[in-house]
């Protein structure tokens, strides 16, 4: 089983074509920046990717050509997941054919299962698969929170879960949650915005939505904190927290894509229901990245 992930790993978009296929010469520019800039972890086909909009072979496609495009120079790890435990399973089973390194795997959506019923959702993951797992909780997505003990438990009977990529923005599970966890398994920020104080309480590094756009900004950010340099880290997550914050200005991958966009590295499509980045947002994101010098 491979050790838990530490360090910047990012949520991968899915950059379309004008006609709404998948534009795999930008997916390669995308993976090839990132292994540029030190990304260390490459996340395709998450909740930042619009997996929810992806086809299963559009799935297939799309890991086996960031396999390839990495080359084994950085991980990558599958998003995985779904509300349906046996297409989650199929998912998972099709990931380890494409050759990734592990999954990642989002608690289930809308359904708002019990507690039980996370672990027994996990459980049926984990047994279809040798791939180590990131747990991803993300309340805000999905509807339903993974409880702290649930994870723990997880945690304790699952050796295959190696890494929990927290997202809920509940300060108070966030710090139990970090004061509990076995040595093990390492926990991910999965919001930018709260990823340096989190590593300043163990944390061992993020699942980065701005890694997209800034990868370089990030991974020092995480290296700085992870040799617990957090004075310098502070500048930098007080420079970049408006960013931060304005990722989420409207619904991820939104204002990803739209900085992407004016970077010059993708087309600013997406896939219904979600719509290019309003006019007002646009105003606002603009000033930040004119500030920040991004593009």
């Amino acid at each position: 089983m491979a050790k838990n992930i530490t360090g910047s790993c990012v949520a991968l978009v899915t950059p379309f074509n004008l006609d709404y296929s998948i534009d795999f010469s930008a997916l390669k520019t995308l993976v090839a920046f990132q292994i540029k800039e030190g990304t260390d972890c490459i996340i395709p086909c998450g909740t930042t990717g619009e997996s929810t909009s992806l086809t299963l072979d559009e799935h297939r496609q799309i890991l086996e050509v960031v396999v390839e495009t990495t080359a084994k120079k950085i991980k990558v790890f599958a998003g995985a997941g779904s509300n349906n435990t046996l297409h989650a399973v199929s998912l998972v089973k099709q990931a380890e054919k494409a050759g990734v390194d592990g999954i990642l795997s989002v608690a289930p959506y809308y359904n708002k299962p019990t507690q039980e019923g996370y672990k027994r959702h996990f459980m049926e993951i984990a047994a279809a698969t040798s791939l180590p797992i990131i747990l991803y909780n993300v309340p805000g997505r999905t509807g339903g929170n993974v409880n702290v003990d649930t994870m723990l438990e997880l945690c304790q009977s699952i050796p295959n879960i190696i890494s929990i990529k927290e997202a809920s923005g509940n300060i108070q599970q966030i710090m139990s949650l970090l004061k509990n966890a076995p040595e093990t398994v390492s926990i991910l920020s999965g919001d930018d915005p709260l990823t340096y104080p989190m590593m300043t309480l163990g944390a061992k590094g993020v699942v980065s939505i701005a890694a997209n756009q800034i990868p370089k900004i990030v991974k020092l950010l995480i290296s700085l904190c992870l040799e617990k340099k957090y004075e310098e880290a502070k500048k930098i997550h007080n420079r970049y927290l408006d960013f931060f914050i304005l990722t989420f200005i409207e619904s991820n991958p939104i204002p990803a894509k739209y900085v992407l966009w004016k970077m010059g590295m993708i087309n600013e499509v997406y896939r219904l229901p979600l719509l290019p980045l309003s006019n007002s947002s646009k105003k606002i994101m603009n000033t930040e990245l004119n500030r920040l010098n991004i593009c």
